[in-house]
């Protein structure tokens, strides 16, 4: 709102109005802003939650500290939530359709996310929404987004063309491309009279993505499909469309499973942010992807704003959120965390890295997995079910005491805070990794 205030005041001539156009320095406000509305709004939900006796219930698994976490406020991720939206709707284009994806995704998760909480809350179903119904409603928000991809003309990306070729994908009209620099300077094309697109290059819509490791950091999803012509074109959008499902739902459902420790999924998530909001930056930008050589994905520079929001959200949560923990985020948090990684992924092309730089989600999520198949497989094999680690998800296996399973280093539980900052430490490294890929080919 306020984008579009100051967009508005500058015809006036008003000293000032024109910083509005400055991504980084929206960026910087967004984070500001939803990290001081976090902190102070934080203390009273937290009161009312308290108040309202809205508690977590705890299973005793022998897990150290465990115990102590009884009662502790839940359903937290209502201040995540508010203190992005309200930061996003301050200082984002609301125009922007990247915008308005990420916007619709976290208000999604976070219903379905609060769904699950007060099931467990006032239902008292420590069980909460059932796995199908989650998993319905992550489909869902992941067919949305896949088909808003396919056919929005202005989710575009723009593409060497070499000469006498033409491009791979469908070219869109040059006057619905719109590409941004850290000015956010509106250019429209052709007929710019600072046009950003060079000779040799075009708009339009593609199924390519980032990959790491190979010359041109691209792999067109195009390529897996087994028909050409027109059938051909249906394919590689239906791939592209359930591959797009498959990132959002395993991203919210991985973050969703490494929230189990005070402050585990927030710190490890801002993390993420700063780099998907770098990447944002960097490739809604013509002038930093021409020279980094990197995929130019014209709007999506708004996305490195509400990435800032989003990641100022998290920090300002850390604050109650670390331990020992006086709230925590619940469903309502860490699903919409997820899906809201899983969509800014997406919309900038870069999941294919996520593995990499979501690799704690995705261990975590890995070890729940392995847990579940070499169980049921002994079982039905020796008659007992044998466990390969000590509990999962992951961060649960270093908190327990040794029990009879094939990993049992370490045979004595890890404080729990020791463990939560190692996992930060390995998200960093992860982090590190994952800009370093943007020069390795």
């Amino acid at each position: 709102m306020l984008y579009h205030l100051f967009d508005y005041l500058k015809d006036f001539n008003i000293p000032g109005a024109g910083l509005m156009q400055y991504l980084s320095f929206r960026a910087i406000f967004a984070s500001v802003t939803s990290l001081l509305i976090a902190v102070f709004i934080g203390k009273r939900i937290i009161r009312w939650l308290q108040k309202k006796q809205i508690g977590e219930e705890i299973r005793d698994l022998g897990l150290e500290g465990q115990m102590q976490k009884k009662g502790t406020p839940t359903m937290g991720g209502i201040i995540i939530l508010l203190a992005i939206l309200i930061a996003a709707l301050l200082f984002c284009d609301l125009t922007n359709v990247y915008t308005i994806l990420l916007i619709i995704s976290t208000v999604w998760f976070g219903i379905l996310g609060f769904a699950d909480d007060f099931i467990k809350v006032f239902r008292h179903n420590k069980e909460g929404m059932s796995e199908k119904g989650k998993l319905i409603g992550q489909v869902v928000m992941g067919l949305v987004i896949g088909v808003t991809v396919c056919f929005n003309e202005h989710i575009v990306i723009r593409e060497e063309i070499p000469a006498g070729k033409e491009p791979s994908g469908v070219v869109v009209s040059s006057g619905n491309a719109r590409a941004e620099g850290d000015n956010s300077a509106k250019l429209e094309y052709p007929g710019a009279k600072q046009s950003p697109m060079q000779k040799g290059h075009d708009v339009v819509k593609s199924t390519k993505t980032t990959i790491p490791f190979v010359k041109n950091h691209e792999f067109d999803y195009k390529w897996l499909s087994p028909f050409k012509g027109k059938w051909g074109w249906y394919c590689k959008w239906g791939i592209y469309v359930l591959m797009i499902v498959l990132v959002i739902t395993a991203c919210s459902n991985g973050t969703n499973l490494t929230d189990g420790m005070d402050g585990l999924a927030t710190g490890t998530s801002a993390i993420v942010g700063v780099v998907l909001g770098i990447f944002a930056w960097l490739s809604g930008n013509v002038i930093n992807a021409d020279y980094l050589n990197i995929m130019y994905i014209p709007g999506t520079g708004e996305i490195a704003v509400f990435m800032a929001a989003f990641v100022g959200a998290l920090v300002g949560f850390l604050w109650y959120n670390a331990y020992p923990a006086q709230v925590f985020m619940g469903d309502t948090g860490s699903l919409a965390i997820g899906g809201i990684i899983g969509v800014c992924a997406i919309l900038i092309r870069k999941e294919l890295l996520l593995p990499i730089l979501c690799g704690v989600f995705f261990v975590e999520s890995l070890s729940v997995i392995i847990q579940r198949f070499y169980f049921k497989y002994t079982k039905r094999k020796y008659g007992a079910g044998r466990r390969v680690f000590k509990m999962t998800p992951l961060h649960h296996h270093f908190q327990k005491e040794g029990i009879p399973a094939v990993i049992t280093s370490p045979a004595k539980a890890l404080p729990e805070a020791k463990i939560v900052t190692r996992f930060w430490i390995i998200g960093i490294i992860l982090a590190v990794l994952t800009i370093a890929l943007l020069k390795i080919r």
